[in-house]
């Protein structure tokens, strides 16, 4: 956990499979703790493709069935499907808007939101950002994207910048974006 804080939680990221990547990932933390996503995070990159949208768009019922038997994921139905359909969403995007990068950063005009907490208990599960995100997701057919999962997305890929000011990544994370 701390190498992720350390080297990649809120670093601002602009590829569009490793938006996917982390958009599956937090639908699939939904009840469960982050340590035992990241524990799986490889098995969850062999058994989708690296996270290709494309790729995983294309994934039919005999494939999903298959992830369920598979011990390097989290095996619940619901959340696979989920990853499929939203690959299906995250590629229309893509194609409508350019990227899927563009997108997902006009939710916060295009640079990261410094936050200026001071204490944990400070940081919101959920903000206005995060409930549009969800709410025009939600509208494209995409599921496990509800606003506390959007905002954790927005946090992870650094959309927001919520460290803490007293942290040393706060200040590293200021003028990236």
């Amino acid at each position: 956990m701390l190498e992720y804080h350390d080297r990649e939680w809120g670093v601002p990221v602009h590829d569009d499979r490793l938006l996917f990547e982390f958009l599956v990932l937090e639908g699939a933390q939904a009840g469960l703790s982050w340590m035992t996503i990241l524990r799986k995070r490889e098995g969850y990159r062999q058994a989708f493709r690296k996270f290709e949208p494309k790729a995983v768009a294309r994934f039919n019922d005999a494939t999903v069935s298959r992830l369920l038997q598979s011990p390097a994921i989290v095996r619940n139905r619901r959340k696979i499907e989920s990853a499929v359909k939203n690959a299906r969403v995250v590629s229309a995007i893509a194609t409508e808007a350019g990227s899927f990068d563009r997108y997902v950063w006009s939710f916060v005009g295009g640079r990261p939101r410094r936050n200026t907490w001071k204490r944990l208990a400070a940081i919101p599960a959920e903000t206005p950002e995060s409930r549009e995100l969800s709410k025009d997701l939600l509208r494209r057919g995409a599921t496990f994207v509800g606003p506390t999962i959007c905002y954790a997305f927005m946090q992870a890929t650094g959309l927001v910048n919520d460290h803490l000011v007293t942290c040393f990544r706060y200040r590293q994370l200021l003028n990236s974006g």
